[in-house]
Formats: C-alpha cells, sequence, structure tokens
C-alpha cells in the first residue's frame, strides 16, 4: 500500500513550486515589541510605532471565496493590462517551467509528472529518459499527480477550481483519456490516504462531514463505492499502513506544526494512542520495518532529528547535527529510509537501511544547491531525484536502487533564456536591536555593484516558510529590472531550529516583528554608495503580505512603497473568516482570537492606518480560502476612506497567489512596474 501525506516532504508530486510565483508559504505573522526610532539613513518621515495607540478597524466583510465578494466590487479593482515591453519579459521568464520529479511505475519504464507548460498545473508522461513528453490532463483546472496503481496501468489525479482549494480525486489510464471521478464536491477538500497493495482499493480523506474534520474513507475501484472508516473531530490524515494492511497510522494535526499520532485497527475501530497526545511538538512518522515506527521530531533537541519509536520510546537514528533534517520517506517494501537535511537552506539527501538502520551509500549526486528526493517505486527499486542550483531550474533524474545507476529523465526548456548569468544568492546577516543575527539571501547584478540600485526585500510566506538559495525566477525577474533583491529569514522562520521556528508563536510576535524595521535599516546602510541610501520597497505574499503591511503602516516610513500579495490585514478578522479546516492550525500560530485578542490587535496592520503614508499595491485572488479577499478589501477602503492613494487588483478566477500563466505574469509583471515607478531601477 502506498501512502501520500503531506507531511512527508519527499512525496513532490504536485510540481507546484511555481504555481504561485509570488508566494512562498501561507500564513500569519511575527510579534514584536514597541518599535524604536525610524532608521538614521535617509528615507521619509513617518510615525514612530511607539507613539500609535491600537485602534482597531471593524470589520468589514465575512466568509471567503467567490461568494464573499460581488460583482459591484470586482468591477471597482479590476486587473489591469501591463506595459507590453514588461509583458512579454515577464511572459519570456514564464516560459522556464520545470517539470516536477514525479513517480516511476515499477518496471522503471514510465515517469509521470506535473508540468505547467500549457499556462495551467497538468499532469503528462514519458516512456523513457529524455523521450518525447505526452500530456494526459488538460483543461484550465490546476491538475496534479498524485500516485500510481501498482498495475501501472492507472494514475491518481487531484483537480482543483479556481484556486479553490476544494480539490477532487480522479482515475485515469496512464496513457490518457477521460477522467473517472472518485470524489469531487463543492466546498469539501478530498485527498488520497493510501492505496491496497493489489490496487483494488484506496484509502481518502475528506471534510464532507463537518468543515473542520477529515474523515477517512475506503473505494473500491471496481464498484467505485466509498464507505466510511473513521470519523471523529479533528484534522486527521493517514500517515502511512501497515505492512499486512490491518492498521493505519493516523496523524491528527492539533496545530500549524504540531501533531499526536494514533494508530487505529480497521476491522475494530480500535484508536490507539501513541505519541503526541497533550503536547504541542511537532511529529512526522511512517511505519517502517517489522512494524516499528519512525519518527521525525524535534522535540528531544533543538534540531529534527531521526528516532525509532518502540515500546514508547525514541531511540536516535541520525547522529544530532546542528540543522534540521527536513523530510523522510520509507519505501512501500520497508528497504530504505531515504532523508533530507536543510543546511542554511541548502538540501542534501541520506539514506539508511530500514533494517539495519546503518547509512546506504549514494551515487555521486550532480553539484547543486538543492537535492530532493521525490517519489519511490512502489517496489522500492526506482526513485526520483530532483537537482537544482541558482543557475539552472529543476532537472529529474531516477535513482535505480539495484545498479546503482542515475539517470537523467527530462529537464526544463529555456526559450530565449541563458541561466548561467542568473544571479546567485549569497547569505548575508543583518543584526536587529537586540543584537540577534538574521540570515538574509542576497541576488543582484554586478552592475548594482558600483552603482546606487533600488532595493526589494521580500518576506516570505508561512510564517514557519523559509527563503532558500537555488532556482528563482521571481528573484531574476527584479535582478533583471534593476533592483537587489533581499530575503531575509525572521525569527519565525523554519529551517533553524525549534527556538527560532517559535519565536513568533501566538503573542511573541510582538516581541520579534521589530525584525522586519530591522531589515529595511540595514538594508539602508548596507547598499548605499557615496553616502546616498538606496530607495527601498517591502515585498511578500501571504504572510509575506502580512509583513509588508505592517511594514507599510505599524513601520511606516522604513519601506518606501509596499507590494502585498494576498496578505493578512487584520489577524483578527482573518481567523474569523479562513476556511474552518485551516482555523484552529492559524490560531495555534497567531493566537487565539479570545484569550489573545489584545495582542492580535496590536499585531494587526490596520491598527495602524493613520500611520500609512507611502504608496502601496495590494494583489489578490478571489477563490482564496487562507486568506480571505476581504482582508485586502478592508484595509484598501479603510485607506480610501482616509484619502490616502493605494491600488488594489482582484484576480476573479484566482486563490492564494496566482496558478495560471497568464496570472503569474499579471501579478509579477505589476509588481515589479509599481516598484520601478515608485524606487527607479535601470533594468
Amino acid at each position: 500500500m502506498e501512502t501520500h501525506h503531506r507531511g512527508h516532504w519527499v512525496i513532490r508530486l504536485s510540481g507546484l513550486s511555481l504555481v504561485v510565483l509570488l508566494l512562498q508559504g501561507c500564513g500569519a505573522s511575527p510579534p514584536p515589541p514597541p518599535a524604536t526610532a525610524p532608521s538614521e539613513a535617509p528615507q521619509p518621515p513617518a510615525g514612530s510605532a511607539v507613539e500609535a495607540r491600537p485602534v482597531p478597524a471593524e470589520a468589514s466583510y465575512a466568509g471567503h471565496g467567490q461568494g464573499s465578494v460581488s460583482e459591484a466590487v470586482l468591477a471597482r479593482y479590476p486587473v489591469e493590462r501591463l506595459q507590453p515591453e514588461l509583458a512579454r519579459r515577464i511572459e519570456a521568464m514564464m516560459d522556464l517551467v520545470p517539470p516536477s520529479t514525479g513517480a516511476v511505475s515499477e518496471d522503471g519504464k514510465k515517469l509521470v509528472f506535473n508540468w505547467r507548460v500549457t499556462g495551467t498545473p497538468q499532469v503528462w508522461t514519458m516512456d523513457g529518459p529524455m523521450r518525447f513528453p505526452r500530456q494526459l490532463t488538460g483543461g484550465e483546472d490546476a491538475t496534479s499527480l498524485v500516485a500510481i496503481l501498482q498495475s501501472g496501468e492507472k494514475v491518481v489525479v487531484s483537480r482543483d477550481r479556481k484556486g479553490e482549494e476544494y480539490p477532487g480525486l480522479y482515475l485515469q489510464d496512464v496513457g490518457g483519456g477521460p477522467l473517472t471521478v472518485i470524489q469531487h464536491l463543492p466546498k469539501v477538500r478530498t485527498s488520497l490516504a493510501a492505496i491496497t497493495d493489489d490496487s483494488k482499493q484506496l484509502y481518502f480523506t475528506a471534510n464532507d462531514i463537518a468543515e473542520d474534520a477529515y474523515a477517512i474513507y475506503r473505494y473500491t475501484i471496481a464498484t467505485q463505492k466509498k464507505e466510511l472508516v473513521f470519523n471523529a473531530p479533528g484534522l486527521w490524515f493517514v500517515a502511512d499502513v501497515s505492512d499486512d494492511e490491518t492498521k493505519l497510522l493516523l496523524h491528527k494535526a492539533t496545530g500549524g506544526m504540531s501533531a499526536e499520532y494514533y494508530e487505529l485497527e480497521i476491522a475494530t475501530k480500535t484508536l490507539t494512542p501513541l505519541f503526541g497526545q497533550g503536547e504541542t511538538e511537532e511529529y512526522q512518522a511512517s511505519y517502517g520495518r517489522g512494524g516499528d515506527i519512525v519518527v521525525l521530531t524535534n522535540k528531544l533537541g533543538e534540531f529534527r532529528r531521526l528516532y525509532l519509536f518502540k515500546k514508547g520510546t525514541l531511540s536516535p537514528l541520525t547522529p544530532e547535527l546542528p540543522h534540521d533534517i527536513h523530510g523522510f520517506s520509507v519505501d512501500r517494501r520497508r528497504q530504505r529510509i531515504l532523508y533530507g537535511t536543510n543546511e542554511a537552506g541548502f538540501q542534501r539527501l541520506y539514506a539508511l537501511d530500514a533494517k539495519t538502520h546503518k547509512p546506504v551509500r549514494l551515487p555521486a549526486l550532480p553539484k547543486a544547491d538543492q537535492l530532493v528526493f521525490g517519489a519511490t517505486s512502489r517496489n522500492g527499486r526506482y526513485t526520483t531525484v530532483g537537482v537544482s542550483d541558482s543557475t539552472f531550474a529543476q532537472r529529474t533524474y531516477v535513482l535505480d536502487w539495484k545498479t546503482g545507476k542515475l539517470s537523467q529523465w527530462h529537464q526544463p526548456s529555456v526559450p530565449e533564456l541563458d541561466t548561467s548569468v542568473f544571479a546567485r544568492a549569497v547569505l548575508e546577516h543583518y543584526e536587529t536591536r537586540d543584537g540577534t543575527s538574521i540570515p538574509v539571501l542576497v541576488r543582484s547584478s554586478k552592475r548594482c555593484e558600483t552603482e546606487l540600485c533600488p532595493v526589494v526585500v521580500s518576506f516570505h510566506g508561512g510564517p514557519e516558510g523559509q527563503a532558500m538559495p537555488g532556482f528563482n525566477l521571481r528573484a531574476q525577474a527584479f535582478v533583471d529590472a534593476g533592483f537587489i533583491y533581499a530575503e531575509p529569514n525572521v525569527r519565525g522562520s523554519d529551517g533553524f531550529g525549534k527556538s527560532w521556528v517559535r519565536a513568533d508563536d501566538g503573542p511573541k510576535r510582538l516581541a520579534v516583528l521589530t525584525d522586519i524595521e530591522d531589515a529595511a535599516k540595514w538594508a539602508r546602510k548596507r547598499f548605499e554608495k557615496g553616502g546616498k541610501a538606496p530607495a527601498l520597497g517591502a515585498h511578500g505574499g501571504s504572510y509575506g503580505g502580512y509583513s509588508v503591511l505592517m511594514a507599510m503602516t505599524k513601520f511606516a516610513g522604513a519601506f518606501d512603497a509596499g507590494v502585498n500579495v494576498v496578505g493578512i490585514s487584520n489577524l483578527l478578522t482573518f481567523l474569523e473568516n479562513t476556511a474552518p479546516y485551516r482555523r484552529i492550525l492559524r490560531a495555534s500560530e497567531y493566537g487565539d482570537p479570545k484569550k489573545d485578542r489584545e495582542a492580535l490587535i496590536q499585531l494587526s496592520p490596520t491598527t495602524y492606518l493613520d500611520q500609512l503614508a507611502a504608496p502601496l499595491l495590494s494583489l489578490q485572488g478571489v477563490s482564496d480560502p487562507r486568506v480571505p479577499a476581504g482582508e485586502a478589501i478592508q484595509i484598501h477602503e479603510a485607506l480610501e476612506k482616509k484619502g490616502v492613494a493605494q491600488k488594489l487588483m482582484l484576480f476573479p478566477d484566482e486563490g492564494h497567489g496566482a496558478v495560471k500563466r497568464a496570472n503569474q505574469v499579471l501579478m509579477l509583471g505589476h509588481a515589479i512596474a509599481f516598484f520601478k515607478a515608485q524606487l527607479g531601477g535601470n533594468g
């Protein structure tokens, strides 16, 4: 039986790293104490955050998705056309489309993968290394591969509409043809959980009984019938299935990163607690050899480490490292444990023998910034490997464990582009007012080494996201446009240990949110030329968009302009209106709306509207279930009433960012055009 659980990074079948080009995560924001005086470097005058008296804006909307925005509002904030020359440049960049790593059939003769080359993510297949690819799915709805059945004759795919994030599951012949629906219901998230070893049945989860809980179903392919296997309050996922297929290893999400684990006897419905109950710790788990459980957790140390859970005890499988293991997988035959490390954003690969737990030697891998394991075939013989670098997009290799051979299967198209000249990310640091050193990745052209160039500081999403080195089309587009592009990993970011990622949980965000303003102070000094400070822009999507809104309001004057993409403007209204299946996860990160109400008010951009004076552009998908469109509309309209000239564009056919190529061009193009108009730039 094959499992697919979002906690196991190794199943990289969606291939949507470019789907939301302007986002690097999705969530909320970090907490700081009162801000100090503005940067000493020249910048526009502004009020001090110390003087701000929290006055929360009244909620002006309800709900999320298409039904929450009227036609009149859509007509008021249309998406504008780009200047043709800029549009052509961004379109050329968007034509550089890396395929996903995909999955290999058991005989090693077929690779099925995702590719956005048509403008919308779809499923493709190849019948051998570097062979001509064939498209399996089509249309305007984003579709992605989830699994290949053991027989190799069918694939399971997931399809979403307009970025609503209510995907459905379908079966399709591996040679193509029409899709057979397993389940796709309005306002319901249906996701594959596992496939039986004989490929006759599969398990899936869906929140079709309660909006804020996932039930588990078993589906028989021959009869097209489903039966309820498990239903209880909570966000339940299937992490793995026992070798004899009599038990399910269940993951119950209790927070943005925390979880509890249970074992379910399928026949008797007996649920046995294993670990995580009553805790707020991170756990990812899978069955190992002989029924033991392999666990990834940072409970016993600063960094995530692999352990073996046996008889209630965690025993280390990997050495104590000064960095995180960021994900792992165990193949269905329980032959190997594959895992990857996150070393200051550079990803490296390792393997253990699942029986002896001794290291397994890997073949020589290409030299690159990012190396990731993809999916392993059901018989354990083949594993896909993704390789990418600052100067080339992801290429897919297939590792044959029996022969030890690593063969390249495909690489992305690069029409009219020379990626060898793309800017490399250089790791720098800036010091905050309390002496903390913040890592920041900087990309720049050679011209900006001697000339004064405007700087765009881009904040990632999450908040538990991470800016990483490697291939980054968005960053390169800004560099080509004449900007220095800096990506800080402020406190609350993932990849730097438990203390760092938890530093902004709940009201603690009040103590570290000043990392945003300190980034501006650093950039003004770091990139000055001849005693003149550069113009400075704040940019980000999702939680990064929230960071932009805080930068422009609470820390007004720190930046000269801002571009907010699907960002949160009021943490209280956000928590009230985000999709129910997400609310509990986000509350654990941002704070409880009742208990932490005052802190949430202090942490909301709408509290500091009177301070905003610099230009702001907001870009928002109407279908967004994570950050409702009302978040962008309410802050924009509140600023309009105050006579502050701002700009808002609503994308009626997108959700949390942009999936379609045309909309990606518009989102990225408008961000660049806005910053060029406000900050200058010679690209």
